[in-house]
């Protein structure tokens, strides 16, 4: 079974990720308004119909909108954060603990898989980020006839990692990471030295070499040829360009001979919805339209589940 993966906005300004597994959809984070998610998801022919539930990462404000919780409570969403994220969001959402009355708060345990529906799973990763508990996430489809599923890597907000965290990602098809800055640049931006020194440290953000080390390494434990895409998320308006962080995954990528595609995210709108697999509803609506332009053609005779011989 495939997964779809659509990012929806990444950076400083909010984040939110689309995850579908057929035909439910799971957003990673909620970072911007209800209207704003709305328009977004619209942009990418989607809507809030088409959204099931919410994984938090962890939370700083960008990450979650108190607006947007209230949408979830209003249509029965359910929020998936770790109990760590409790007391924050009880003390500053009001609607928080009415979500929680309302049993539409669900926990996640670090390293133990959550089963979100029948056809997606989700593994929590621990990171170091100065958001108090925060968390990357391993997404995974049904396994097909050959055993093979789907798989996503997702770590936005991290100061650094380690190779239990590469481990973890490998052999994914799609590896979402946060390259958020270049460090020359960080130096010369003229911010103060707190916050340069917190950007650049353990607990910060992941620097353009930080991200493609963490590719790497990613790489090199996995099969050949499984990795397809490769996407930048949280890059910093001040202290990246777009341009920088791509030639740098590149530049990594070519280096050890393996071929993905880079794709940037941006803060102002969403990047095209990326396919892993082959979704089962596509192929239903690809047979139905067969059999709308040829209505006399003979039943299809199948051979094994999934196998069709004309």
């Amino acid at each position: 079974m495939g997964l779809r993966f659509t990012v929806l906005a990444s950076g400083s300004g909010g984040n939110a990720t689309l995850v579908e597994a057929e035909d439910f959809g799971v957003l990673i984070d909620a970072g911007l308004g209800p209207r704003q998610l709305a328009h977004r998801l619209a942009t990418v022919g989607r809507s809030w119909a088409d959204v099931h539930a919410v994984l938090l990462t962890h939370t700083h404000s960008d990450h979650w909108r108190d607006r947007t919780l209230a949408q979830l409570l209003r249509r029965q969403i359910p929020l998936y954060c770790h109990d760590e994220h409790h007391p924050f969001l009880r003390t500053y959402s009001p609607v928080f603990s009415a979500l929680h009355l309302a049993g539409l708060v669900r926990p996640f345990v670090a390293g133990k898989v959550l089963g979100l529906a029948p056809g997606l799973h989700c593994r929590p990763l621990p990171v170091r980020h100065d958001g108090g508990a925060t968390f990357g996430f391993r997404l995974e489809g049904k396994p097909d006839l050959f055993g093979r599923a789907a798989s996503i890597g997702y770590v936005a907000d991290l100061g650094t990692w380690d190779m239990p965290l590469a481990e973890a990602l490998t052999n994914v098809d799609l590896l979402a990471v946060e390259f958020n800055h270049d460090v020359a640049m960080e130096y010369a931006s003229g911010r103060s030295p707190l916050l340069i020194a917190r950007v650049l440290g353990d607990h910060g953000h992941l620097s353009n070499v930080q991200a493609a080390d963490l590719v790497c390494a990613v790489l090199q434990r996995s099969e050949g040829g499984r990795l397809r895409h490769v996407v930048q998320l949280h890059l910093s308006r001040d202290c990246n360009r777009p341009a920088l962080a791509r030639e740098t995954a590149r530049t990594a990528l070519a280096l050890l001979q393996r071929e993905a595609t880079v794709h940037t995210a941006k803060q102002d709108e969403p990047l095209p919805t990326l396919t892993l697999g082959e979704i089962a509803s596509e192929r239903a609506r690809g047979r139905r339209a067969a059999r709308r332009a040829n209505p006399n053609r003979a039943p299809i005779q199948p051979w094994l589940p999934g196998f069709e011989f004309s």
